[in-house]
């Protein structure tokens, strides 16, 4: 999780008066909303409302998510080139399944309208990669600013809306995990502070800054996402109008670039690159770094089998010197089962190299993925036969 914060207007003690004057109806304090994660158990925030976040007018059914389609291919390498995967919805119905199973789905999305609807995933927390674009995504903790290679993160049950400030230069990476997404264990201290030796720190993180309370009566629809489900709730009330709030549950983001690669005299394995976990996957940062320095030194990844472990690649930026083919916005899939590694003649022409300016994003799978039937129109059927010298 984040780090503890504090924004706004709070009582000294939890589950206390925090008065407001007139107030709403008669009691004259703002309202508390606990926001808790695993029950009471782990961790939580606290915010305080001018009005109870329970005022519902209306409750409708909506348009559902139908699951991903499994398309149906033998067990192979697969490489699909989405960077000019067309514009379509906005950024929630804008989604095209790439891979899935049942801890996390991988999406892309390049939207092609600003979003107008609030949204609220009732069970995943999602992180969005920002490829390219800027904007704000506003919550009732306030508003986040977001750039290019930004992951935002955005705990289940946040209701937010997303507004870019170019949508047309949009283009994002959605992961959608069924679990709550948190930092490397190995990372943080026994009290829970980044260890000096961890490729990130708190100050690499980004919360919610500016807190802006909207005092708005009316009829304010929010679609609220579950599994498939999909109802409207129509609020009675704007649904940011949080005056203070504290704790370890909000949306946040972490720059790509802030990443601190660890390296070492030979090749290091890709847990060194781990960003975040989930229940049954990991996500990790390709960032640019010094390659190895042993004059002996392998300075591209090993061939290897990957037991019990699916690997998605998805290509952002830079030259990628163990593969060949790729572009960016490419994703490509190496499952369990079958070797992969770097391709021909990626050994020898990575000799002379000190630097490397890749950036990638990587999605470790612990279950196997299924290749979604949205995905097969950018797949490249050649790719299992790439490393066949030529």
């Amino acid at each position: 999780m984040p780090p503890y914060i504090q924004r706004g207007k709070i009582p000294p003690k939890r589950h206390t008066e925090l008065p407001h004057v007139p107030g709403f109806l008669e009691e004259g304090i703002y309202y508390e909303e606990v926001i808790s994660t695993e029950g009471f158990s782990r961790a939580y925030s606290i915010a305080y409302h001018l009005r109870p976040p329970t005022r519902v007018l209306r409750i409708e059914t909506a348009p559902s998510f139908s699951s991903p389609q499994c398309a149906v291919l033998p067990l192979r390498h697969v490489h699909l080139k989405t960077g000019a995967i067309g514009r379509r919805g906005d950024i929630i119905d804008g989604r095209c399944p790439m891979f899935f199973n049942t801890d996390v789905s991988i999406s892309r999305c390049r939207p092609a309208q600003q979003q107008e609807s609030f949204y609220r995933n009732a069970q995943d927390d999602e992180v969005l990669f920002v490829h390219h674009g800027s904007g704000t995504l506003d919550s009732m903790f306030g508003k986040l600013r977001f750039r290019p290679f930004d992951y935002l993160v955005i705990p289940k049950c946040v209701t937010y809306r997303l507004e870019f400030d170019h949508i047309e230069a949009t283009d994002l990476l959605v992961l959608e995990a069924h679990g709550t997404i948190r930092f490397p264990g190995r990372y943080l201290n026994p009290d829970g502070q980044f260890r000096l030796g961890a490729p990130l720190s708190e100050r690499d993180l980004r919360g919610p800054d500016e807190l802006c309370a909207v005092d708005e009566e009316g009829e304010f629809p929010i679609l609220v996402k579950d599994g498939e489900r999909m109802t409207q709730y129509v609020m009675a009330h704007h649904p940011f109008d949080v005056v203070g709030w504290d704790g370890m549950v909000y949306p946040f983001a972490l720059n790509a670039d802030d990443f601190e690669p660890i390296t070492g005299r030979i090749h290091q394995p890709p847990p060194i690159h781990q960003t975040f976990q989930g229940p049954g996957f990991v996500v990790c940062t390709f960032a640019p770094r010094m390659l190895d320095t042993d004059p002996r030194a392998i300075k591209v990844p090993y061939a290897h089998s990957n037991v019990e472990s699916d690997e998605v690649l998805y290509y952002v930026r830079g030259h990628f010197g163990s593969r060949r083919g790729v572009d960016l916005g490419s994703l490509t899939l190496h499952p369990h089962g079958i070797p992969h590694g770097p391709h021909p003649g990626t050994i020898v022409a990575s000799r002379g190299i000190q630097w490397t300016d890749e950036l990638a994003v990587m999605v470790d799978t612990f279950r196997p993925l299924e290749v979604a039937q949205s995905a097969i129109i950018f797949d490249q059927p050649d790719y299992p036969f790439s490393w066949i010298e030529r």
